[in-house]
């Protein structure tokens, strides 16, 4: 017997269009999300379709894990992609977010698809020990590489009391809490999303966001 295809959240451009068009990462939440996540066109449709039509675009929640550890200094949680990770595009790159596509399983029984498909990545990808301050600091559109013009990244903040972060997948490789000039010393091997972060995202008050 076939495999169902995984069907995904996706979101149609013309409705990013309508609300005002970007590149790169934009911070103003408020004004994108409350609209994208309320909008009527919000549809689920077959992934492997999806990956190949820059007219809908796929909902990514982007977790940035942070921690402020005892000398002041901003660390975030990264890691290496592995080839088991869903999109083969990034394979071997480092990156600063955790999170992945809405699936119509997310909306079995729940108000806000979005935030239980945030949820169950999260739980499934990494294990938190530690209390978590959280707010949505921005979206990201990148259409300048194949990946990044099929999916909008909504990017959150997820402050920690303490670096209590384990893996839940082996593809999750080489993770660890590493400070913004460790990061910023190795940029090129960071994937687009997380330099975008990593470049507009610390030291500011950032607007928040929710379902």
């Amino acid at each position: 017997m076939q495999a169902t295809e995984e069907e995904i959240l996706v979101i149609p451009a013309k409705v990013i269009e309508s609300i005002g068009s970007f590149e790169g990462f934009q911070r103003d939440v408020e004004r994108y999300l409350p609209r994208i996540l309320s909008s009527e066109d919000l549809v689920f449709k077959p992934r492997t379709a999806m990956e190949r039509d820059p007219a809908f675009k796929q909902l990514i929640p982007y977790v940035l894990l942070q921690w402020i550890d005892p000398s002041g200094d901003q660390q975030l949680f990264a890691y290496t992609r592995g080839s088991g990770q869903g999109e083969s595009r990034l394979h071997a790159r480092r990156s600063v977010g955790i999170g992945g596509h809405i699936s119509v399983e997310d909306a079995q029984g729940s108000d806000c698809p979005y935030e239980t498909g945030l949820q169950r990545e999260l739980d499934e990808e990494v294990r938190i020990d530690a209390s978590v301050r959280s707010s949505c600091v921005g979206l990201i559109y990148d259409p300048s590489t194949e990946v990044g013009r099929v999916h909008l990244g909504i990017v959150h903040r997820f402050v920690l009391d303490q670096p209590s972060v384990f893996p839940n997948e082996k593809d999750i490789c080489d993770a660890s809490f590493q400070t913004l000039a460790s990061l910023r010393a190795d940029f090129e091997r960071l994937e687009t999303w997380s330099q975008l972060c990593v470049n507009h995202l610390f030291n500011d008050d950032d607007a928040t966001s929710s379902c």
